[in-house]
């Protein structure tokens, strides 16, 4: 398994799905809708998400876009 960094390509937002799906070995598309779905359940996804945002490094190498 890979480092859980946020990666700087392929990021939509702020690459927390990005990282994840790195980290677990899927598709970034198929854990960002894994994570819209999960929203539509009740629980506290959109603030883990802010967090993992916040706490999750950056990815070491060229500079972002953003």
């Amino acid at each position: 398994m890979a480092a859980l960094t946020r990666p700087r390509d392929g990021r939509v937002i702020g690459g927390v799905c990005a990282a994840l799906a790195r980290r677990f070995g899927i598709s970034a598309t198929t854990m960002r809708v894994i994570f819209v779905a999960s929203c539509l359940l009740p629980g506290p996804q959109f603030l883990i998400y802010l967090a993992l945002w916040v706490f999750l490094p950056a990815e070491k190498g060229a500079s972002a876009a953003w």
